[in-house]
Formats: C-alpha cells, structure tokens, sequence
C-alpha cells in the first residue's frame, strides 16, 4: 500500500456522479469495521489547498487561460499530498480522496487541450510518488450527471450557482467520461469502473467489496458477517 501500512482510494468521475455520496457512505462502512478513515477532496484538503480552490472554482483564474489553472491545481495538490495524505497513509489510515490527479488528465489535459507531456511532469512534481492504491470511476452519461448536478444545486439552495467546471457544455462533458474510461482502460490494475447509473446501495455495496479486497482478509472477514444491529 502507498507510503506506509495505509490504503489511498481516489474516487473520479463527472459532475453529479455521486462520488461524494459514495466517499461517505464507503467511510462510515469502514469505520464500523473498525478501519481510520480519512476523508478528503481535491482541489482542497489542506488550509493552502482549499484557499485555491476558492479561486478555481470561482472561475477567478479562468481569465489567465488552462495552463495557469494546471499549474494553480498542481500546487494545491502537492500541499494536500504533503500536509495531509502523506502524513494519514504513514498513521496507517484509509484515505477515500474526492478526485485526485487524474481529473486533471482529464479536465486540464483532455478537453482542456494541453500537452500530455506538460500535464503528467505537473503530476509527477505534485504528487510525488503517492499515488492512488485503487482509483474507483463512477461512470454515468453526461446528461444524467447533469440533471443530478442541478438538482443538487437547487437542493441546498434556490439561488446556487454551478461552478467553474458544471457550467461546461453536454458535448464537453460527454467527452469527459470517455476519457475516464480510456485512464481506466489503460491502468485495470488501479481503476475501477462503477456504473453509477444504479440504486445508491447496489453501487455502494460494490464499491465496498473493491475496497475490502485491498484491505485483505482482515476486512474481508468482516464483509462477510453481518452488520451490528442499529
């Protein structure tokens, strides 16, 4: 496992995918089986991260082009690698990650159309050797991540916004999770890929199991026996 006795798991896919839902929903099934769970997200995770984040997501940095957003995603990664990752996968922890760096191979890289040359040294410089023990891709058309996104929004408020990232057109989207499939495709041995268009439970039992094969016979025992009555 990454840098020590912990587990990383980096969850990616498109906007309304449910990876968030997931995250928690995979921390609190771990925790009952007795594992330290560290939830995080990108960008962000760390104080100098999640100021950066602000910025991104704001759409502030969007005036000075792709390449600089590479570079602003970059850095807030290398900070959350080292103030916080690195520091949970040494303790032992699990570390479920709400995107991590191949989003930006897809976002700065794929439809952002900067070199792949360019996009994989930022990578290399920022995560510095920690990189995702399993990367689960919940995979779902464009248009239905969508609508989830909107819903979600008007959700938590009648008011809110999309971010930088939701505002993208279908097209863009769809071309997104193609390239999902294509870093899955490419690296079986890391990622996996979860049809999202199923029931919340049925995905999260699957992500579960994926997950519990990689902790070992520890947890996998306990997969088997029935939860603690509630």
């Amino acid at each position: 496992m990454s840098n020590g006795n912990g587990l990383f798991v980096s969850f990616e896919g498109g906007e309304g995918a449910g990876k968030s839902t997931q995250i928690r929903r995979l921390a609190e099934a771990l925790r009952q089986r007795g594992n330290d769970v560290l939830m995080t997200r990108e960008p962000g995770g760390s104080p100098g991260a999640e100021a950066v984040r602000h910025v991104l997501l704001s759409g502030a940095a969007e005036q000075f082009g792709t390449r600089m957003e590479a570079i602003l995603f970059a850095a807030a990664r290398n900070d959350h690698v080292e103030e916080v990752i690195r520091p949970a996968l040494a303790a032992g922890k699990v570390v479920l990650c709400d995107r991590f760096m191949d989003s930006s191979r897809v976002y700065q890289g794929v439809t952002g159309n900067l070199e792949p040359e360019f996009v994989e040294a930022l990578q290399r410089i920022a995560v510095n050797g920690v990189v995702p023990d399993c990367t689960l891709i919940l995979d779902l058309p464009a248009s239905v991540g969508l609508e989830r996104a909107r819903k979600r929004g008007v959700a938590i408020s009648a008011s809110a916004e999309p971010d930088r990232f939701e505002k993208e057109e279908m097209e863009t989207q769809e071309k997104r999770r193609e390239a999902f499939l294509d870093i899955a495709a490419h690296d079986p041995a890391r990622c996996h890929v979860v049809n999202a268009l199923r029931a919340e439970d049925v995905i999260a039992e699957e992500v579960l199991s994926i997950v519990g094969q990689l902790l070992g016979p520890r947890i996998e025992k306990q997969l088997s026996s029935p939860e603690p009555a509630r």
